[in-house]
């Protein structure tokens, strides 16, 4: 995925990856990003995920989506530009694993 702002520090980043990654082999995962992410941060993710899932469904225009998640057009506007930044890998990926938990 293009990077899209600069960090601070890109070895922050990175030590996070490292740290999920570790989460996700010692199934700690939920532990860790509850400790990490506050209730509202969680509850944008969520957000987030449902976006993208109805955006590569492509079963509703964007105005629709809006609507069906009490969300701002700019949000939807920013999930759909970020879908359009990253590689069509990761986009059938995300719409496969998408699809596979329905």
């Amino acid at each position: 995925m293009k990077a899209l702002y600069q960090q601070r520090d890109p070895k922050e980043w990175q030590r996070f990856i490292d740290l999920l990654k570790q989460s996700v082999v010692e199934d700690r995962v939920e532990d860790l990003l509850s400790m990490l992410l506050t209730t509202d941060e969680r509850s944008s993710l969520g957000l987030r995920v449902q976006i993208i899932d109805a955006l590569l469904n492509g079963q509703e225009p964007q105005r629709e989506i809006q609507q069906q998640l009490n969300t701002s057009a700019a949000t939807i506007t920013r999930g759909s530009n970020m879908l359009k930044t990253v590689e069509p890998e990761i986009r059938d990926w995300i719409s496969n694993k998408l699809n596979v938990e329905d």
